[in-house]
C-alpha cells in the first residue's frame, strides 16, 4: 500500500503547483494553445482563453485538494492500524509519514492561496521540499526542487546558489537559494514590480549575471497591449533582489521576427558583457548574441544582433531556444533547448562557436540530454560552476506520466563533463 500511495502522490505533487499557481504563467497558458494559432502573442491576449485556462485550473485545483485530504485520512489510518498490530511505530512508515508531510505542506500552501497570502505559500512548499524530493526519487533523477520551476537559471554568490524561474506563485520572477545545490528553500519575489510599459503577470525566462559589481537580471516580459514578447533589465545590488526596472523601453523586440524571448547573459574571459537570446517561434526561430555596454543594461553603442544558430537538425523540429553560452579551456559552447516545449521530446542540444558572435555549429547531430528514467521532456538549461569548480547544468523537466500543461516542471540538477569531443551530461544527480 506504501509503494502504491507513494507512486500516486508523487505524480499528484508533480501537478500540484502548478495546477495552484497557472495563472501566473502566462507562457505556459500561451503555448499550451500554440497549435491553435501561430501568432503566440495574439493567442496569449485573448480574453476567451485566458478565462478557459483559469477556469480549468480552479477546477483541477479544487479536485486536488480532496484528493489530498482523503490521501491524507487514508494514511493516518494506516499509520494507526500499523502500531496499533505491532505495538510500535511500523519501521516501513517512514515512508507514509514523509509522505504525509509532503502532502501537509502541500495543503497548507493551498490555504494560504486561497487567502491570497502567496509569500507564506512559497514558505509552507519550501518547508516540505525535502520531503517531497525523497518521493519524487531525487537522488537518482537529480531532482533537487519538486515544485514548477521551469527555465531555471543558477549562480553562484559566495557560498549560496541563487536559482531564478520563470513566474509562479512566488511572484513575477521566483527565486530559491541553496549551500549545498541539495536543498533549496523559497526567497520569494527578485522582481516585485515591472515598468509602466510592461503587462502584469507575463514574464518568464530570467537570467542573472554580476556586472560591475552589480546584479543584473534579464527577462522576457510582454508589452503591455500588444501581446509583444520583448526582453528587458532590471539591476539589484544584492543577488536575492529586489531587482528594478527603470527601462522606459524594452531593450530587444525583434517584432518583425515575432518577438525576442529567453535571455541569458555570457561574460567572456577578458569581461565583455554579451546578452544572448531567441527570436520566433516553430519553423523560425533563431538563437541571436549581442555584445553589450559595460553597465550590462543597454547595447554596446555600434553593435547589432548576431545570428548564432538556427534549426537544422531533425530532433529539433524547426525550434531551437532557451540559449546559455559557456567558455570552457578556450572553447565556446552554445548550450540550447529544441523542439515541442510541451512534449517529452524537448531536449537540450549543443553547439561549437568560435567566439561570443559565432559562427557556430552543432557539435552532436543528437541531443545531449533527453527524455529518459524518472525525466521527460528536460530543457531550459542553466550551465554553473560550483565552488570546486565543477561544471553543473540545472534543468526543468516533467515527471513521466505528467507530461505537458498544467502539470509541473521540476528543478533538476545533473553534472556535467567536458573531457570528450562534445560536453556530456551525467546520467543521475
Amino acid at each position: 500500500m506504501v509503494a502504491a500511495v507513494t507512486l500516486g502522490a508523487g505524480v499528484l505533487v508533480a501537478a500540484i503547483w502548478t495546477d495552484v499557481q497557472a495563472r501566473a504563467r502566462s507562457r505556459t497558458e500561451q503555448a499550451a494553445l500554440a497549435a491553435a494559432d501561430a501568432h503566440l502573442a495574439t493567442l496569449r491576449h485573448q480574453v476567451a482563453v485566458t478565462r478557459f485556462a483559469k477556469a480549468v485550473t480552479r477546477a483541477q485545483r479544487d479536485a486536488l485538494q480532496t484528493s489530498i485530504d482523503s490521501t491524507m485520512s487514508q494514511l493516518a489510518t494506516t499509520n494507526g492500524d500499523l502500531a496499533n498490530t505491532n505495538g510500535h511505530a511500523f519501521t516501513q512508515g517512514l515512508g507514509i509519514d514523509t509522505l504525509q508531510t509532503c502532502l501537509g505542506g502541500v495543503k497548507s500552501a493551498f490555504g494560504h492561496i486561497a487567502a491570497n497570502n502567496n509569500a507564506q505559500a512559497a514558505k509552507d512548499i519550501s518547508a516540505v521540499s525535502g520531503a517531497c524530493t525523497q518521493l519524487a526519487g531525487g537522488a537518482s533523477t537529480g531532482l533537487v526542487y519538486p515544485f514548477d520551476f521551469p527555465d531555471p537559471d543558477v549562480i553562484l554568490v559566495g557560498q549560496t546558489y541563487f536559482a531564478y524561474a520563470t513566474n509562479s506563485v512566488a511572484g513575477n520572477i521566483q527565486i530559491i537559494d541553496s549551500t549545498d545545490l541539495s536543498h533549496w528553500t523559497a526567497v520569494g519575489n527578485a522582481l516585485p514590480s515591472l515598468p509602466a510599459w510592461a503587462s502584469a503577470n507575463y514574464t518568464w525566462a530570467p537570467a542573472v549575471a554580476n556586472i560591475g559589481g552589480v546584479f543584473v537580471l534579464y527577462y522576457a516580459v510582454d508589452v503591455a497591449g500588444s501581446g509583444q514578447e520583448c526582453i528587458s533589465a532590471a539591476t539589484a545590488a544584492q543577488p536575492q533582489g529586489p531587482f528594478t526596472d527603470r527601462s522606459t523601453a524594452p531593450l530587444e523586440c525583434q517584432k518583425a521576427l515575432g518577438g525576442s524571448i529567453d535571455p541569458a547573459s555570457f561574460l567572456d574571459t577578458n569581461g565583455t558583457p554579451y546578452l544572448v537570446w531567441k527570436s520566433g517561434g516553430p519553423g523560425s526561430s533563431k538563437i541571436w548574441a549581442q555584445q553589450l555596454a559595460p553597465s550590462g543594461t543597454a547595447f554596446s553603442p555600434g553593435t547589432n544582433p548576431t545570428a548564432l544558430l538556427a534549426p537544422d537538425q531533425p530532433w529539433e523540429a524547426g525550434t531551437v531556444e532557451a540559449p546559455d553560452l559557456v567558455v570552457r579551456g578556450g572553447h565556446y559552447y552554445l548550450f540550447y533547448s529544441g523542439s515541442d516545449w510541451n512534449s517529452g521530446n524537448y531536449a537540450v542540444g549543443v553547439a561549437s562557436c568560435t567566439g561570443p558572435l559565432g559562427p557556430c555549429s552543432d557539435a552532436s547531430p543528437k541531443p545531449i540530454l533527453a527524455s529518459g528514467p524518472g525525466v521527460a521532456g528536460p530543457g531550459g538549461e542553466s550551465v554553473f560552476a560550483d565552488r570546486s569548480g565543477n561544471y553543473w547544468m540545472a534543468f526543468h523537466a516533467w515527471v513521466p506520466g505528467a507530461v505537458g500543461f498544467p502539470n509541473s516542471r521540476d528543478l533538476y540538477l545533473r553534472r556535467l563533463r567536458f573531457s570528450g569531443p562534445a560536453p556530456a551530461v551525467t546520467s543521475s544527480g
